[in-house]
């Protein structure tokens, strides 16, 4: 059975770098329970607010709300995308210049791994 509320509430979402600080309703949501969240507005609709809770044994969430159980997408799609992006010889040379480059068996496809993470990460 579905339960259809047609309230709303005022959702504040302030985010700076890597994290986010969230309201509802001016009442702030505890930042360690909340992983991610999306905002989904389509025309002629009302606004969502998805927040994606993180497991935590103490925290407790009350009042009412529409629920939504979200998967995480496969990353395959967007990794390949990102990996035909890459230039070769600009990963070599980067991957090269490191300072962490040891003299190892395998330390350059390290090297090269660390490389790709970081600029997937934008650093």
């Amino acid at each position: 059975m579905e339960h259809h509320d047609n309230s709303q509430h005022h959702v504040q979402i302030t985010a700076h770098g890597g994290k986010a600080d969230v309201e509802i309703d001016g009442n702030p949501v505890d930042p360690r329970a909340v992983k991610a969240y999306s905002v989904t507005h389509l025309a002629g609709e009302r606004p969502e607010v998805l927040l994606h809770v993180a497991d935590r044994g103490g925290t407790q969430w009350s009042g009412m709300a529409r629920v939504a159980v979200a998967d995480l997408p496969d990353p395959g799609p967007a990794a390949a995308v990102f990996l035909e992006a890459i230039d070769p010889e600009a990963l070599e040379r980067a991957a090269l210049a490191r300072p962490d480059l040891e003299v190892e068996p395998n330390s350059l496809t390290k090297a090269m791994l660390t490389q790709l993470g970081e600029w997937a990460r934008g650093l």
